[in-house]
């Protein structure tokens, strides 16, 4: 059964069409893009397997379910980051990720040695004591993506997460998802960026 699925998903508003009918399946480890221009539905697409873009036809689904975000179950099925992570300006970078993690696996040893590895592989380590108003752009990309791969799902949505990240953090990022798709986590990437694309094991182009 595939972990995220599309059947003719199509959104039109205004007699606009914002995403034309898109077909694709991600099975259970696969890595996924969607491409194509601005514009060209990507963001669209993902906000509709989130439950915040209603389609005009066709379907969405994670694991064979439909989109329901007001079910515990379908939140705990899915993490994203589409929209900004919201974030505490009086927190460090580490007690924030600790802390989401807590909020999913409660508060352990355990869950706060995943918090410190997930911001070890994202190279946040040494940054861990400062809070977000101190960190680059580029530092609170990886930020965000720690808030959101820190907790459980067996399906993850990242509009551009190469976002605001130089060669060497792409990289870093490319290495740590696909490490995470071995591991049985699915993924659907909208993004720009090549190094993302030729780690993908399919590709949807929108547009």
């Amino acid at each position: 059964m595939p972990a995220i699925a599309a059947e003719d998903a199509t959104v039109v508003l205004d007699g606009t069409t914002l995403l034309a009918p898109t077909t694709f399946a991600v099975m259970p480890g696969e890595l996924w893009c969607l491409t194509g221009s601005n514009g060209s539905g990507k963001t669209t697409l993902l906000r509709a397997f989130l439950g915040s873009r209603r389609l005009t036809d066709g379907a969405v689904r994670v694991q064979g379910e439909t989109v329901d975000p007001a079910r515990p179950r379908h939140r705990r099925l899915i993490a994203s980051l589409v929209e900004p992570v919201p974030v505490a300006r009086d927190m460090t970078l580490r007690e924030q990720v600790t802390l989401v993690a807590a909020s999913w696996y409660g508060n352990t040893t355990t869950t706060a040695e995943h918090a410190e590895e997930v911001i070890g592989q994202l190279g946040l380590s040494a940054l861990g004591e400062r809070f977000p108003s101190q960190l680059s752009s580029g530092q609170l990309q990886l930020f965000s993506l720690a808030l959101t791969l820190v907790r459980p799902a067996g399906a993850v949505l990242l509009d551009e997460p190469e976002r605001h990240l130089d060669t060497d953090r792409v990289d870093l990022v490319t290495t740590l998802l696909t490490e995470r798709a071995e591991q049985g986590t699915s993924f659907l990437i909208a993004t720009h960026e090549t190094a993302l694309v030729d780690a993908c094991d399919g590709v949807t182009e929108l547009g």
